[in-house]
């Protein structure tokens, strides 16, 4: 297996399935500046989020991500200003940000970590496998695809679909990238994009709001293909949530409030970003282009 040429000062990353939001909170009818019920941790005077500088295309401290779009649209609703901890997602991301009352929401967070209390979810995305459409791979909607044989594929290593490309076959000659980087000086998803562009790899396999965005913006000629037909483990798809802190019901139950009322502006901004968008179950992917 080949693997991707190392890069210097990495710091370590754990970015394999996050992925944007939402947050705060509503009184009674419109929102009131500053006077959230909320703990006594949760900043009354701006929505505080905890984001990675640059996990782009999610979040970044230029704003281009989702995430900064969601974060902008929730704190409109609660009628405050945005305030940013910038981050690496990296290892100490929660204990320096969210448990340090630095912050007050983190806007992506997979459905049932331990480190955070999860909101309910906002949206259920996939892996995607990223191909030429006019190349041989642009038929293939699983892993077990024949076709796929003896091709080169980049993917993330550790990630859910490494474990399926072992399985059928696939790491032989397969273009392994990091799973723990820092994002300021290494960029897995725009390396490995770049590569295929290159005709260095047959494909790319990347988490869906990452690998989507970046060919809706960077990488048009591309062909985006959700793998939702995986019939054995891993899962390739994932509940979004937002995290607050672990005894910050009230805040979660504000925010879900936030997510019902606004579900479809939610909607809205994922499909504007090319995020992937599948049912509950990982297996129907939702069309949202009305």
């Amino acid at each position: 297996m080949r693997s991707a040429p190392s890069k210097p000062s990495a710091w370590p990353v754990v970015k394999a399935l996050l992925a944007a939001a939402a947050v705060a909170a509503l009184l009674c009818g419109a929102p009131v500046p500053g006077l959230a019920q909320t703990s006594d941790l949760v900043s009354k005077t701006a929505f505080r989020v905890c984001a990675d500088p640059a996990n782009y295309p999610m979040s970044d401290d230029q704003g281009r991500g989702f995430e900064n779009r969601l974060a902008e649209m929730f704190a409109e609703k609660l009628g405050l200003p945005v305030e940013y901890t910038w981050y690496p997602m990296a290892t100490g991301f929660v204990r320096n940000t969210l448990r340090a009352n630095r912050c007050d929401v983190i806007i992506g967070f997979a459905q049932g970590h331990e480190l955070v209390l999860n909101t309910n979810h906002y949206f259920t995305s996939t892996y995607v496998l990223i191909v030429d459409p006019d190349g041989p791979l642009a038929n293939v909607e699983a892993l077990s695809d024949p076709a796929l044989q003896g091709r080169a594929l980049g993917v993330v290593a550790g990630t859910p679909p490494a474990s399926h490309m072992a399985r059928y076959g696939l790491m032989g000659k397969a273009l392994a990238y990091d799973l723990m980087v820092d994002r300021r000086y290494e960029a897995p998803g725009p390396d490995m994009l770049a590569a295929l562009r290159a005709g260095e790899i047959d494909g790319a396999i990347l988490w869906g709001p990452i690998g989507g965005p970046l060919v809706k913006t960077d990488f048009p000629e591309f062909k985006v293909i959700p793998l939702v037909h995986e019939e054995l483990p891993p899962r390739l798809f994932y509940r979004i949530t937002m995290g607050v802190r672990l005894n910050e019901k009230v805040w979660q139950r504000q925010l879900n409030s936030l997510i019902r009322r606004h579900q479809d502006e939610i909607n809205a901004i994922l499909h504007e970003a090319g995020v992937p968008l599948v049912d509950d179950y990982g297996k129907v992917v939702r069309d949202l282009a009305q």
